[in-house]
């Protein structure tokens, strides 16, 4: 496997994909039998990360803007209105709210904030009006990067949020192609695909990626990592499942950090050049957290998250610093 993993690192540093092939090969390894090839795997992973992203490190946060009572069955969603759990149920927060927690969160050091509201997805309608006025007001009144998270989104939607000053829009696969419909049927994959698509040709960066530990095969893993690739999206946040009361997955059983870890390493093999981001549920992987930004992992969402809470700005700024970024 040790020359398997140079033969594919040397590929990719010549700026070749690596195929499915290989890349399902390097899913075999055996961390537990071979922890010299699993080092390897991570320190090839961060050689690819620096060689084509450098050293900086990008920290964004979001403010859950409108909760609750979403009619699509999402399983793993607590905010899902077929479920019944407990998390909070408010209509969408004012300009003077969003504006008082982006000052915030630029003060404490995070480059990008989003509005994330749920709900079905924006069609070309008053709630359309209602974000845009929102983000005008924070584009005028801080520097921080805007990103957008909304849901399904036609291409006239995702134009006027990025006139009013929007610069990525983030609408997550959540896995592949094949096994979504075993965690939502309200709404397809395809779906997805195209919202995606639609915030490209309004010329949108894209954050897009998934959730580990839905009952997704190791391989479905990988199929959504070469689906993103094939999207050409621009960050790819990573979460795990956190199990939450209520919803379908409570009991689930999360991944294996390890498992975790070789995952990521994977994912930088076939997404080089790109954000690679913790983001949900990473307090799992505890002291091995550190290796993930020694194995692809180049960003991170940071602060509270929508229902499960994340790490601090500051926590994670000193984190990334002492691992060799660059965090400005």
């Amino acid at each position: 496997m040790k020359n398997f993993i140079l033969e594919l690192k040397k590929k990719v540093l010549n700026n070749e994909e690596i195929t499915r092939e290989e890349a399902l090969k390097l899913l075999n390894l055996d961390i537990d039998k071979n922890i010299e090839d699993f080092n390897l795997l991570l320190e090839s992973a961060d050689e690819i990360r620096k060689t084509f992203c450098g050293d900086d490190f990008d920290l964004c946060t979001i403010m859950n803007a409108k909760s609750g009572k979403c009619p699509e069955n999402c399983r793993y969603c607590a905010q899902s209105s077929h479920f019944k759990t407990a998390s909070p149920v408010y209509p969408l927060v004012s300009p003077e709210e969003a504006l008082k927690l982006a000052k915030h969160v630029e003060e404490e050091g995070a480059h990008k904030f989003s509005l994330v509201t749920s709900g079905r997805g924006l069609k070309d309608n008053g709630e359309v009006d209602q974000l845009t006025e929102i983000y005008k007001t924070l584009k005028a009144n801080t520097n921080i990067k805007l990103c957008a998270s909304h849901g399904l989104l036609t291409e006239t939607a995702a134009r006027k949020l990025k006139e009013a000053g929007v610069l990525t829009y983030h609408h997550n696969l959540e896995t592949s192609r094949d096994f979504y419909k075993e965690i939502c049927t309200t709404h397809t994959f395809q779906d997805r695909v195209d919202t995606v698509k639609n915030a490209q040709k309004a010329g949108l960066k894209v954050c897009s990626g998934g959730i580990f530990g839905l009952g997704e095969s190791p391989v479905d893993r990988i199929d959504m990592a070469l689906e993103l690739r094939e999207l050409k999206v621009d960050s790819v946040p990573l979460n795990f499942l956190t199990p939450i009361p209520g919803t379908p997955m409570e009991n689930f059983i999360p991944v294996e950090p390890k498992e975790i870890l070789k995952t990521i390493a994977i994912y930088r093999f076939i997404l080089p050049n790109i954000y690679i981001r913790y983001a949900g549920g990473r307090l799992q992987l505890g002291e091995l957290q550190v290796l993930g930004l020694k194995g692809g992992i180049n960003s991170a969402l940071t602060g509270n998250f929508l229902t499960t809470t994340g790490s601090t700005i500051a926590s994670d700024t000193k984190m990334a610093k002492e691992m060799g970024f660059d965090v400005k």
